[in-house]
């Protein structure tokens, strides 16, 4: 698969990555992120989770410390919206992204895929194109019991080494998800490897994106 630019001379300058909840970012994305900040060290962050609290917001914090260990510049925002009841906050939630988009412009934007049935991941995946519209936006998947996972259209393939790296911190941050069947190393290894598969990455791994508009 021949690939476009997003890496190297085609790298963005200043990178939005949104989670409706605590973990959401460094799964969808997180491989990318490492992979970003491995070969253009000059990208800045803006980290944005919106509902995450008490454990989970510490969680929240070490993580994405962990994972922009390196960068440039990078700011993290932990907000605590009520997590399952999105739709509901939908207004104040609109607020709080409106605000961030009059002070950032970012390059690139992360956020969930608007195909997603949780109805969290699905109102930021709106909320987010309200506000980011004419930005590049890439919407990531998380995998979960609803079996939602879509078609994607684009792959960000990544070395082996941070496929493992990702892995690695998903479970070292977010112990208070351990419980939960899915959420398990050999999940996000499965994922990482059929994407990878899929666009013929070179060391066989890729994360996925819905990208739903390009300008070339």
């Amino acid at each position: 698969m021949r690939a476009i630019g997003l890496f190297g001379s085609g790298a963005p300058a200043h990178v939005l990555c949104l989670g409706a909840h605590s973990d959401d970012i460094e799964i969808g994305c997180g491989a990318t992120v490492l992979r970003l900040l491995h070969e253009c060290p000059e990208v800045r962050f803006t980290w944005l989770v919106l509902s995450a609290s008490g454990e989970r917001e510490r969680e929240a914090r070490a993580s994405a410390a962990a994972f922009l260990a390196g960068a440039k510049a990078a700011e993290v925002y932990v907000e605590r919206f009520r997590e399952n009841h999105f739709p509901w906050e939908g207004s104040r939630i609109k607020d709080r992204l409106a605000a961030l988009a009059r002070e950032i412009d970012p390059d690139l934007v992360f956020t969930h895929w608007r195909g997603d049935r949780h109805q969290d991941h699905r109102t930021l995946a709106d909320l987010t194109w309200n506000h980011f519209r004419d930005h590049r936006v890439l919407e990531y998947e998380i995998p979960k019991w609803d079996g939602d996972l879509g078609r994607p259209n684009a792959y960000a393939a990544v070395s082996a080494a941070l496929a493992t790296r990702k892995v690695e911190l998903l479970i070292e941050h977010f112990e208070s998800q351990r419980n939960r069947p899915w959420f398990r190393e050999d999940t996000f290894r499965a994922l990482l490897r059929i994407r990878g598969v899929e666009c013929n990455a070179p060391d066989g791994f890729a994360e996925a994106f819905h990208a739903h508009k390009l300008l070339l």
